[in-house]
């Protein structure tokens, strides 16, 4: 006969996290809480369990605190899944309209690093594309695109409105097979605040990745500065 257990019982901090949560989704972003004092006489928990409770809360990117000032309702984090998807196609998976704004684009030699990061000559003609990524209207990340000349022969600024990936796949017919990412922990500098429209030396995310085709050709190899305010990565891990 099988037996069934008795869910866990709420603790006291999992309980004032679901109720400060639930007052969250009743306000408007920007807005600011009530007072850890406060919040602990309407709860009827120690001021320690609230403190706790809302630590939990910002760090899942529900909350942001300002010293001095207090703790405000923040939009929640967007969670990036390590997959070879689109800033586009993730954005619409999540229900979000994607867009992107193209700060510039230039064309230069590759020179040492920039070949060998893209597998070709010290002297060919490369395209740079600096690009804002939106989200809902949104600033996300700021994205520097390394492209060899050869691969997006005529591309122009306005072209590169949408997802690269896209574009790549139907004007140019190509593919993107197989990619090698890193991510580490970085602050943005004065141009990046700038187009992001966060504080100087905010928290942020540093992507690069470098992407291939079917035939091992490198398509592009992208410097990407995302909000470290607004995502967080998620890996999903089995036993060896």
């Amino acid at each position: 006969m099988e037996t069934i257990g008795t869910p866990p019982k709420m603790t006291k901090q999992s309980a004032a996290r679901q109720q400060v949560l639930e007052l969250i989704r009743s306000m408007g972003v920007g807005n600011a809480i009530p007072s850890e004092r406060q919040l602990s006489i309407d709860l009827g928990v120690s001021r320690l369990t609230v403190r706790a409770a809302l630590d939990e809360l910002a760090r899942e990117g529900y909350l942001v605190r300002r010293r001095g000032s207090g703790t405000y309702v923040q939009q929640p984090k967007i969670s990036q899944q390590l997959t070879m998807t689109s800033f586009s196609e993730d954005m619409r998976r999540r229900g979000m309209a994607a867009g992107s704004l193209t700060l510039s684009l230039t064309r230069q030699l590759a020179g040492a690093r920039l070949g060998r990061l893209l597998n070709v000559s010290p002297g060919e003609e490369i395209v740079v594309v600096k690009r804002l990524r939106l989200a809902d209207g949104v600033s996300m990340a700021i994205e520097t695109l390394h492209i060899p000349a050869s691969v997006v022969p005529g591309v122009k600024p306005g072209d590169l409105e949408g997802s690269f990936y896209e574009l790549l796949r139907s004007r140019y017919g190509v593919e993107i097979a197989t990619a090698t990412q890193t991510i580490e922990p970085t602050v943005t500098n004065e141009e990046e605040s700038a187009a992001l429209g966060v504080p100087l030396h905010s928290p942020a995310f540093l992507f690069e990745r470098t992407s291939r085709d079917g035939d091992e050709r490198t398509l592009e190899f992208v410097h990407s500065i995302y909000r470290g305010d607004r995502y967080r990565i998620v890996s999903e891990l089995a036993p060896q």
